[in-house]
């Protein structure tokens, strides 16, 4: 007489072939794709825009023409060098703040850490587009001029980030605003929760009086 054993874990056929297991799909990786790309650009214009603003707003160092293309600080005591850093760092406090703000708003409410690292990314590139774009803003118009004026002539040169710690004031003040949105949002909603289910143990909690003999 034979027996005939079963399988302890009989198999089916849709668990290993068809893909009917957890997985991760194509829509959300599009999605967490599309929201790091979209805080990458936002960071880059806020950058952009920090960088004319560094431009316009910062002080030059006056420097004096000596010879054919060289010209010496008529000030070597001058204060405008770390002016020029001090306008970098406020305006990049700034836009981390807008980045952050921003960032919360429109993508870490909805897609959580995978936002959070982009609002991280960005604000970091978007330190380095502001760098970029306020030195060489009127660089071009300098080195001409370098070599063109007579001697003596006084020229304003253009801007440079005294060091690249500067840089750290952009994420910074981005991830410090998002954290704290986020932070703010997370006490505020376990409140509300632990105040309903409060409310709702206090409505059923306690059962019916009966009649009183």
């Amino acid at each position: 007489m034979s027996e005939t054993s079963q399988l302890p874990y009989p198999s089916h056929p849709g668990d290993l072939t068809s893909g009917t297991g957890p997985r991760l799909r194509p829509e959300s990786l599009r999605a967490s794709l599309l929201v790091i790309l979209a805080v990458l650009a936002g960071s880059a214009l806020v950058g952009l825009a920090g960088g004319f603003s560094w431009a316009a707003l910062a002080p030059r160092v006056v420097y004096v023409v000596v010879s054919r293309g060289a010209a010496d600080v008529v000030d070597p005591e001058t204060t405008a060098f770390i002016a020029a850093d001090g306008w970098y760092c406020l305006i990049g406090a700034v836009g981390g703040l807008i980045i952050g703000t921003a960032g919360y708003l429109f993508a870490v409410r909805r897609h959580g850490p995978v936002a959070m690292a982009g609002i991280l990314v960005g604000s970091i590139g978007a330190g380095y587009v502001a760098r970029q774009t306020g030195q060489q803003s009127g660089r071009a118009q300098f080195d001409s001029q370098l070599l063109t004026s007579h001697l003596g002539a006084l020229l304003h040169a253009p801007l440079t980030l005294g060091g690249y710690t500067d840089l750290a004031f952009w994420p910074l003040a981005a991830c410090l605003v998002a954290g704290v949105l986020v932070l703010l949002v997370t006490v505020r909603e376990q409140r509300s929760r632990a105040q309903r289910r409060y409310a709702a143990e206090h409505r059923l909690g306690s059962p019916p009086q009966g009649p009183a003999l």
